[in-house]
């Protein structure tokens, strides 16, 4: 772990939708909202408005720990946006409460070199404005600290 992230000056941000809106905000409490489906037990993501495997309609986000594991990753070498200087981690996380939830974000405080497949990662959010007068959380990763 490096400790070295720093914040850029500016991100593409969403418009969070109506299924999407607790996704985009339980960060203000340090909360991770994904859904579950009440019916069968099962996160998913994307949000929806049903489960996917059920088709259940009784579904809600509820607050999951925020760890997981690398499922996988890329190192973007390309400078994309002038705020975002290369190199930096675009990781795919799986979320240890239901390993077929997988969530797109970055990897900070992190060698790009050294990360692998299997490392352990835990959620932290960065507050932005978004489109429409709204606030978002985005929900970015680093590796896993030491529990308490």
């Amino acid at each position: 772990m490096t400790d070295t992230y720093e914040r850029p000056e500016f991100r593409l941000t969403p418009s969070p939708s109506a299924e999407s809106r607790a996704f985009w905000s339980g960060g203000e409490r340090g909360e991770l909202l994904i859904y579950r489906c009440h019916d069968c037990g099962h996160f998913f993501h994307p949000p929806a408005p049903a489960c996917f495997r059920c088709r259940s309609r009784d579904v809600a986000p509820e607050p999951v720990s925020g760890r997981g594991v690398v499922a996988t990753y890329t190192i973007n070498r390309q400078p994309w946006l002038p705020t975002m200087p290369p190199p930096y981690v675009i990781v795919l996380v799986e979320l240890d409460e239901d390993r077929d939830v997988r969530i797109f974000s970055q990897l900070v405080d992190v060698d790009p070199e050294a990360v692998r497949i299997g490392d352990r990662v835990e959620v932290f959010f960065e507050h932005w404005p978004a489109p429409g007068d709204t606030e978002v959380w985005l929900p970015l990763f680093r590796p896993e600290r030491a529990r308490a």
